[in-house]
């Protein structure tokens, strides 16, 4: 690679009282690249996202993005790195009792100041901005709808075009077809791909479908109790490797 990573961890351990999510965990992730993560749950897939955005610092190691070591950022600083990371959670992260376009528009809010937001949800703003992102993961009809009358799949688009109007980088996404069935989950990684090749932003998901992993991104990380078992492309990844990835402890 002749770039600068855009991510990098050296010698990162992360620990929750006496749980080792992460353990000496050496990465660099590149621009322009789509990177799954795949593991059991409790493998350190969620840990290690919420290290890569900056809501969680390392008990020991640096984190590297856009460049900069996060744990030696102030607040300000580190707001101004978070802005270019969106992130879409398995949980949606939309507020239910308010219209989609308020949700599409909290992508703003790291521009936005506070009175500019509190005017928005009285009066919207940035609506053209707000039904073109729609418009673009398939549900333009939806800008007035109440987002807790939407399906779940429709949710989801919902969360992917809050992060296409934050317009960042990089996009995070945390399991992010978990609560979908398969045919929904193949639609939205499909969308989620689209986009982020058409911009050339870099995508690192995690994902519990390995053949979701291997049809939509073109590096496949494995990780077990907190270690990278496996760093890949998909062709060169193994039922043996994956077999090795999900055995139970003998």
């Amino acid at each position: 690679m002749n770039s600068d990573p855009i991510f990098e961890l050296r010698r990162v351990t992360q620990q929750f009282g006496h749980f080792l999510a992460l353990d000496d965990i050496n990465l660099q992730i590149y621009p322009g690249e789509r990177v799954a993560l795949v593991g059991s749950s409790g493998a350190g897939k969620s840990t290690l996202l919420r290290l890569l955005n900056g809501t969680l610092l390392p008990n020991r190691g640096e984190v590297w993005a856009l460049g900069k070591n996060l744990s030696r950022l102030s607040s300000r600083q580190l707001r101004r790195v978070q802005r270019q990371i969106g992130t879409i959670y398995q949980q949606f992260q939309l507020v239910d009792s308010l219209r989609v376009i308020h949700n599409v528009n909290a992508g703003h809010l790291g521009r936005w100041s506070f009175w500019r937001a509190a005017l928005s949800l009285v009066y919207p703003l940035e609506v053209k901005t707000a039904a073109a992102a729609l418009h673009r993961v398939g549900i333009p009809e939806k800008l007035y709808a109440r987002t807790d009358q939407l399906s779940g799949g429709q949710q989801q688009r919902v969360a992917i075009a809050r992060v296409l109007v934050q317009d960042p980088l990089v996009v995070l996404a945390d399991e992010p077809v978990s609560s979908l069935d398969p045919a929904l989950s193949q639609e939205v990684m499909s969308l989620l791909r689209t986009l982020v090749q058409e911009s050339g932003k870099t995508l690192v998901t995690s994902l519990h479908s390995v053949e979701l992993a291997r049809s939509h991104c073109d590096r496949i990380i494995g990780l077990r109790n907190g270690r990278i078992l496996f760093d890949a492309p998909p062709a060169s990844v193994s039922a043996e490797m994956i077999d090795a990835l999900y055995r139970l402890k003998e």
